[in-house]
């Protein structure tokens, strides 16, 4: 009897179509429908837009600066990068979690490209979340009242925030493999962005994703002095070396690529913590000192315009605020030529907050780079009070009389000059004494003068405005009370105090 020797059949080699790469993306699609099926992505996400929505009709008094828009794109997303890291994070031990580990021995995917699947599906949420930033940056640059220019570091910093805490998520799945890790990163998180340094002063503060100002000055955009290109390319190799590393500990055999990606990470880092270049420092003190070297003027209506080159479409909205106040004046004043200049205090960036000083030279006065909302009545009070009193000097020194003269003149053409009143007052009242607030050092008006001004506003406009024009010379002398004004306008005598501030 003879034995017949078969020969072994070598091994056999999966010839699935397109092979293992192949299998990584169809992994990844699928890890991205969870991933985005997941109940606190869903809720981020649905926070997020809804508080862009709501948001996005308040923000700016309808009259963005889209160098402050692109910023507003970076701390909502923080909330969807936090919710995809716990997700992600889950999502890694899954098969731990379910004791269905030794099951992926018999796949064509090594630990370490499933990895790869699970990053590339924060990839997907991530540029989901450049979708969303872009469609509400969009949103501001196409209103008819936007101006100034956008930053696309600024806009990288929300979707990269997302992808950088995914990408933590992942690599916590790698080194401790534990439930309780994603949550606990998210407590640290949530921890250093409360008490972390994205809102104090120096270079450190930008090792954190988002970085707040303190202020919420408007400077123009060449003046911000924020590295927002360098930060992008901070997080992007931060995201980066956290994802390599996450491979690694699954198994991945490229060390050198994750050298490079801390290079990366650590260029970017570097550069962003120089500070301010001799050059922009310079740039600053001319703007805040010596801004007619910098600003281009126009001529409306014999009124002369002068503002920065990002605002001078500007220009059509504060001509027409002047010449409503204007309309309101008697005398000399209805036909008063004005110098409206565009002031900022930009020597200390973001970071400064320092009120203007009035100007004391005759007709001229102050408009800020923020406009709509109260900025409109402020600039109104502003201007009516220079009509009065010649100078801004002068007219931030009234405590008599003319208060009610200034305020019919920067309320009276209003549609609802009772709402704007509340809206230019420090407290938001439309009673008692309060101060009027302005683009520089503000007024005040005493209890008889707000009465005084809440009757004119239950009159008829034009018969007001008869007995102002008529009266021109009495309203606007100095020393005049409340009392007398009430008087010669027709309207009762107040009980309030008509005592001014020390």
């Amino acid at each position: 009897m003879t034995a017949v020797v078969q020969a072994a059949a070598p091994p056999t080699t999966r010839d699935e179509r397109g092979g293992a790469g192949a299998a990584v993306w169809a992994l990844a699609l699928f890890e991205t429908r969870r991933l985005l099926t997941r109940v606190p992505v869903l809720l981020a996400f649905a926070v997020y837009l809804g508080w862009t929505v709501w948001r996005s009709g308040k923000a700016w008094g309808g009259y963005p600066a889209l160098q402050d828009a692109d910023r507003a794109t970076q701390t909502a997303p923080m909330l969807v990068g936090l919710a995809v890291l716990l997700s992600a994070n889950l999502a890694a031990l899954r098969s731990r979690r379910h004791g269905t580990e030794q099951h992926f021995g018999v796949l064509v995917l090594p630990p370490w490209r499933r990895t790869a699947a699970h990053a590339l599906s924060v990839l997907a949420v991530a540029l989901l979340t450049a979708v969303c930033v872009a469609a509400q940056f969009a949103w501001e640059a196409l209103r008819p009242g936007a101006i100034g220019h956008g930053s696309v570091g600024e806009l990288l910093v929300g979707p990269l925030s997302v992808l950088l805490f995914g990408l933590a998520g992942l690599l916590a799945a790698g080194l401790v493999r534990s439930a309780l890790a994603a949550p606990l990163l998210v407590v640290f998180c949530l921890f250093l962005s409360v008490f972390g340094t994205g809102s104090g002063e120096g270079w450190g503060r930008w090792l954190v994703p988002v970085v707040v100002e303190s202020t919420t000055n408007t400077l123009p955009s060449d003046l911000l002095g924020r590295p927002a290109g360098w930060h992008a390319l901070y997080l992007a190799g931060l995201a980066l070396s956290l994802g390599l590393l996450a491979l690694l500990a699954a198994g991945g055999r490229r060390p050198v690529v994750v050298a490079g990606a801390v290079a990366m990470t650590l260029v970017g880092g570097v550069a962003q913590a120089r500070g301010d270049s001799p050059e922009l420092v310079r740039a600053r003190e001319r703007a805040t000192l010596s801004p007619e070297q910098v600003q281009s003027c126009v001529r409306r209506d014999g009124s002369t315009y002068c503002a920065f080159p990002e605002w001078e479409p500007r220009v059509a909205d504060w001509a027409g605020v002047v010449d409503r106040v204007r309309s309101l004046a008697g005398g000399p004043a209805h036909r008063q030529d004005l110098v409206v200049r565009q002031r900022i205090d930009a020597r200390y960036g973001l970071s400064g907050d320092a009120a203007l000083t009035p100007l004391e030279r005759p007709h001229e006065v102050t408009v800020g780079t923020q406009w709509g909302g109260n900025r409109v009545p402020e600039f109104s009070a502003a201007v009516a009070g220079v009509l009065v009193a010649g100078t801004e000097k002068a007219s931030t020194s009234i405590c008599d009389g003319r208060i009610v003269t200034v305020m019919w003149l920067a309320l009276g053409w209003e549609s609802d000059p009772m709402a704007a009143l509340r809206r230019v007052r420090l407290n938001d009242t439309v009673t008692g004494s309060d101060f009027v607030l302005q683009p520089t050092d503000g007024l005040y008006m005493t209890a008889a003068q707000t009465e005084v001004l809440r009757a004119l506003f239950e009159r008829p406009r034009g018969e007001v405005t008869a007995r102002v024009k008529d009266r021109w010379a009495e309203l606007t002398s100095p020393k005049v009370t409340a009392a007398r004004a009430a008087q010669l306008l027709g309207v009762p005598a107040p009980e309030g105090d008509d005592k001014c501030l020390d």
